[in-house]
């Protein structure tokens, strides 16, 4: 069982790769041999829109044909038994990168027939862990959850099952007297961390254990 998990954000060793660090721990302790990918230290691009990947009878059908830092991560998740992407909420949507990532990966796995096919060769866990300044009503009032129900939609298209991970309310700074930050309560988000954000990284450790779990 290979778990492998993939960091949207531009900080190593924050929130976002904090709790999918969690996750793996989760995978690990069924058996599950784990890696995590961080994006920000790859040099590469969206989809250049080639279609190389549709091209019947092509040599790139059903896999992305351009060559960069990303190639041998994609080559990873396809040998995969369950992938999890983390990534904080920048603007509503996941980070640059992360999109990035997401249209390289997809992609080429993308069949338009009317039966919703995928080139896909196996069903895989998915999951998808999403950290936020915002508060959970705030999340909701935005229409964040327009675009996590689509991104989780395709999901399940393409590899078979997928479940989300919201944590909000998150602590951006090490010292917010040092930034222009005065829409936030300070010691509010300082309990928060304190006392609910222990309870997210359960959560992502949770979530890796049900990924790392064999399908019947």
């Amino acid at each position: 069982m290979k778990v492998l998990a993939i960091n949207g954000s531009p900080r190593a060793k924050c929130s976002t790769a904090t709790l999918l660090n969690n996750a793996l721990e989760g995978a690990a302790s069924r058996g599950a041999e784990t890696e995590l990918v961080h994006l920000y230290k790859l040099n590469f691009k969206g989809c250049i829109s080639c279609f190389a990947c549709k091209l019947i009878n092509g040599e790139s059908y059903g896999r992305c044909a351009v060559n960069d830092d990303l190639t041998t991560i994609l080559k990873k998740a396809e040998e995969a038994d369950a992938i999890i992407l983390g990534s904080p909420i920048y603007l509503g949507t996941a980070t640059g990168e992360m999109r990035s990532f997401m249209e390289r990966l997809i992609f080429p796995y993308l069949v338009y027939d009317a039966n919703h096919s995928t080139l896909f060769k196996k069903k895989i866990k998915t999951g998808l862990i999403y950290s936020m300044g915002a508060q959970e009503d705030q999340m909701k009032l935005m229409g964040y959850d327009r675009y996590f129900n689509m991104v989780e939609m395709v999901m399940k298209r393409i590899f078979g099952e997928s479940e989300s991970l919201f944590v909000t309310d998150t602590y951006q700074f090490d010292d917010y007297s040092k930034y222009e930050s005065t829409l936030f309560n300070v010691e509010e988000k300082a309990t928060r961390r304190k006392e609910e954000f222990p309870k997210d990284c359960q959560k992502a450790f949770d979530m890796g254990v049900r990924v790392a779990q064999i399908q019947g």
